[in-house]
């Protein structure tokens, strides 16, 4: 009955630890007004912030609403109001960088993308991809809004814009727009921007962020939040295992087996 107990206990505390997390790669630094996620094909419901994010989940924000979602390798996205945003891909692991992988789709609406850790070990692990092409980003703080056209503004390192009629590229300090999915990106002047994408662009770039490349790491497969869950839930299933043991009587006579959690602090 004891032993029953136990792991019936084990398995509750690692489901408290688990459930408000979960094995995500992300999480809603900010949320202001209206913000919603789908996972799959759940439901879409409000977000808080805090709540983590995890691959496979549509965002949509509503009129006047803004959220930033910043992931473990530091790669940060603040979404402006009146936009749909997905997350299709996201891999991360801080020891194997060649399985770096980050897949994004802006829908509509208008978002600002600043790289972290992954843009800055491997360029070619991260992309956007808008209807009217993909954006390759290379260590880069820029923001998109489309309008159809879509635009875009560089704010820092390049980004590489590609559809059906070729690739350019354009360095900070650059607005460009691209028409169609066959239409070439073209650079245009800040002051041909249409009035609301210059008032999204200026509302978005006003938002503190960190530098794009810094890639201060929040959490990663082996490490952080999510490494944190796996060294708990492995300590709490240690310990109803030894308690267990003990119980069925399985233990030498005349030992005393001892547990030792260690608890790791991120810094």
């Amino acid at each position: 009955m004891r032993r029953s107990l136990l792991v019936a206990l084990c398995f509750g505390l690692w489901s408290l630890i688990a459930a408000p997390f979960g094995f995500a790669n992300g999480v809603y630094q900010s949320v202001t007004g209206d913000v919603k996620a789908a996972a799959g094909t759940a439901a879409a419901a409000s977000v808080a912030k805090d709540q983590r994010v995890v691959p496979g989940t549509t965002i949509t924000t509503g009129p006047g609403a803004q959220t930033v979602i910043r992931f473990d390798d530091g790669h940060t996205v603040v979404l402006n109001e009146n936009s749909e945003f997905r997350v299709n891909q996201y891999i991360f692991d801080k020891d194997k960088p060649q399985s770096d992988s980050i897949a994004m789709q802006i829908v509509k609406g208008a978002m600002r993308s600043v790289s972290g850790l992954i843009a800055s070990r491997n360029r070619t692990a991260i992309a956007l991809l808008a209807p009217q092409a993909t954006i390759g980003i290379r260590g880069t703080d820029f923001m998109i809004a489309l309008v159809n056209p879509a635009y875009l503004s560089v704010l820092q390192g390049t980004i590489g814009v590609t559809n059906a009629a070729g690739s350019v590229a354009f360095a900070a300090g650059a607005t460009a727009t691209v028409a169609s999915a066959t239409t070439l990106a073209v650079a245009i002047s800040a002051a041909a921007l249409p009035a609301a994408v210059a008032a999204s662009f200026s509302n978005m770039a006003s938002v503190a962020v960190g530098a794009a490349g810094a890639g201060a790491a929040s959490g990663a497969a082996t490490g952080g939040i999510t490494g944190g869950m796996v060294a708990a839930g492995a300590a709490i299933v240690g310990v109803a295992a030894a308690a267990a043991s003990s119980d069925d009587g399985t233990s030498t006579p005349g030992t005393t087996t001892t547990t030792t959690t260690t608890t790791t602090t991120k810094k």
